[in-house]
């Protein structure tokens, strides 16, 4: 025991030794700073491009798989407080998200501003839906006041129209007007289920109607995940996307 104890301190011992020397007291007492200018005058490094070009390769080829068939443009351009990207935005959030959870009454899972690309006339690629949604947001169900709900009526109004489903209104005055929730006048005694992002909900975009929920759910399911089997089921089923304006929201000023 005694041995085995002194045999331990030794190696103590040893190691603070060696620890120590391999500490240093080297101070900077000088340094040069230098620009290079990256332009397309620059020659290619074809030893980087060797390097990277099997993983371009591999990604390239997931990227271009097509995932779907659209029959016209998805814009983001708002006609009456609405777009063709922005409907198929929230109807392929809402549908997949109702899977999990069939309570959800309307969703706006993204303002205008988080639709980041247009989708094409045609094949649809998953490199088309990473442009058009390259964030990591998850969709999560709020069980909120009416009152809430009321506020975020009111800032859908009051910034002429956001991506929305399961929810129709107009807009006068810039203020909210004949709102209709699953298909039910909106009642502001009631508590509703909204479907949005974790962005929206933690106050992106200057949106406070879900700091204090009844409850919350989050579905485990990322938006871009949920466009991407929205438009793969679409095209098992035989079917092209097809969105269009509608009169979900309608504007005055429009």
């Amino acid at each position: 025991m005694q041995n085995s104890v002194q045999l331990r301190t030794v190696s103590f011992i040893l190691g603070s030794i060696f620890l120590s020397s391999c500490s240093s007291n080297y101070q900077l007492v000088k340094s040069n700073r230098a620009e290079y200018a990256v332009t397309k005058d620059v020659a290619a490094d074809s030893s980087i491009i060797r390097t990277y070009q099997p993983y371009k390769l591999k990604l390239d080829s997931q990227m271009n798989e097509v995932l779907g068939y659209s029959e016209n443009e998805l814009t983001k351009k708002i006609v009456g407080g609405e777009s063709s990207l922005g409907n198929f935005f929230s109807d392929a959030a809402l549908f997949e998200a109702r899977k999990t959870d069939p309570q959800i009454d309307f969703t706006m899972p993204s303002t205008n501003g988080g639709l980041r690309n247009d989708l094409p006339l045609g094949a649809i690629t998953l490199s088309n839906v990473f442009e058009l949604m390259p964030f990591e947001n998850e969709l999560i169900v709020f069980e909120i006041k009416g009152i809430e709900v009321e506020s975020l009526l009111n800032y859908i109004a009051r910034t002429g129209g956001q991506p929305v489903s399961g929810l129709t209104m107009k807009i006068i005055a810039g203020k909210p007007a004949d709102v209709m929730i699953s298909g039910q006048s909106f009642d502001r005694t009631k508590n509703y289920h909204v479907l949005t992002s974790d962005y929206i909900a933690g106050g992106g975009d200057g949106i406070s109607s879900f700091k204090d929920p009844i409850s919350s759910k989050v579905l485990g399911l990322k938006i871009r995940d949920a466009l991407i089997k929205y438009i793969k089921e679409s095209k098992e089923k035989g079917k092209k996307i097809s969105s269009k304006l509608d009169g979900r929201m309608t504007n005055d000023k429009s």
